[in-house]
């Protein structure tokens, strides 16, 4: 499995995570990987957390490479980073994605600092 796949998997095998206490809302996260397309659906509810693949509507939805969700998942990239690089597309609620990025990993320079 990549990087991508093992994060939702381990997220939705949790059901719960305290840390998307104050997040209510669907987050779509549209990948792309050269001409093929996956979609992870995130659906939170005060800390409750489901994953799908639906492509139904979402309050939120991102579209960005499948390379960049694993090198933000793995830590070695940071997602607000790339959003204000213009590397991430958002259309919707955009704080949903702020609430979300408290389950990626701190990016590897800062562990090192």
């Amino acid at each position: 499995m990549d990087a991508t796949t093992d994060f939702f998997t381990e997220l939705d095998a949790r059901r719960h995570d305290s840390r998307l206490q104050n997040a209510t809302g669907t987050l779509r996260f549209d990948l792309t990987n050269g001409k093929r397309k996956a979609r992870w659906l995130v659906t939170m509810k005060k800390g409750d957390v489901n994953v799908s693949h639906a492509g139904t509507k979402a309050d939120c939805v991102t579209r960005m490479s499948q390379g960049l969700f694993d090198q933000i998942v793995t830590g070695e990239e940071n997602a607000m980073a790339a959003v204000l690089r213009g590397e991430i597309g958002i259309e919707g609620e955009p704080h949903l994605l702020v609430l979300f990025q408290r389950l990626f990993p701190a990016p590897q320079q800062a562990r090192n600092q």
